[in-house]
């Protein structure tokens, strides 16, 4: 894996690209003093994993990562405690507090690799299956179409219009769908899954919530009842939601 160092501290800088080129299986790309010289070679393809500290001026490792999305993998590197919350918000692979060892870095690099492979057999098996493909107008599925969804060992068949909830478990995701008494978990970000979902029948309601809107059973105080579940509604989903609602509405 092509991996980026990166650190505003020159003496840390040094010794997370030491580790990194003593580590098997890593390549060290290039070491960067600052997320916005490491975000020009990201976005330019030139890394799969970054080693990134959280506290560094003009811009954090936390927006750097939020900047560039699922583009590459990243462990923060930090001496604070406290971020580890945020970190694992935007889906780190790990958080290394400082000082931290060539061992613990090799750990993290094992879990990188581990998701990485992940990754690539959940896009090779999607691919041949035809599930969340591109292809459509828009990249879009239909309700009437069938996914394979990679749950476990097995690949599961799924009609689209008969999902009814999408919840957001990190990295995963959990897929419920009528009929089945368990959710799936599979390995897909909830951008990528609401981007191929039809807008005309999802929609996101909250960061870690799609509803299949011809699901929905009631609706109170902005807590949406479906499947047996309650819902919330958040603030930055909430006149999206509330729009929808009030055109459907009888008046």
């Amino acid at each position: 894996m092509k991996c980026l160092a990166i650190d505003d501290e020159p003496l840390a800088l040094m010794q997370l690209a030491s580790y990194i080129e003593k580590t098997p299986g890593l390549e060290l790309a290039g070491k960067c003093s600052s997320a916005i010289e490491a975000l020009g070679i990201i976005r330019e393809g030139g890394a799969d994993l970054i080693f990134c500290d959280i506290d560094m001026p003009d811009m954090s490792g936390i927006e750097l990562v939020r900047q560039i999305g699922d583009q590459c993998l990243v462990v923060f590197t930090t001496a604070y405690p406290e971020y580890a919350v945020d970190g694992y918000k935007v889906e780190a692979v790990d958080y290394l507090l400082k000082p931290f060892s060539l061992s613990d870095l090799v750990a993290a690099a094992a879990k990188a690799r581990k998701r990485l492979s992940e990754r690539e057999a959940l896009s090779a098996g999607m691919g041949r299956q035809g599930a969340w493909r591109e292809g459509k107008e828009e990249g879009r599925l239909s309700a009437d179409d069938y996914v394979y969804v990679k749950n476990d060992s097995k690949m599961s068949r799924v009609r689209v219009g008969d999902i009814t909830l999408v919840e957001g478990m990190s990295e995963y995701v959990h897929i419920y769908v009528r009929g089945e008494k368990r959710p799936l978990t599979t390995l897909i970000s909830m951008k990528k899954l609401e981007s191929s979902l039809p807008s005309e029948t999802f929609m996101r309601v909250h960061r870690s919530w799609i509803v299949n809107l011809e699901r929905i059973e009631s609706v109170s105080r902005m807590r949406i009842t479906i499947a047996g579940q309650l819902v919330p509604v958040s603030d930055n989903y909430k006149d999206h939601f509330t729009e929808y609602m009030e055109s459907h509405a009888i008046k």
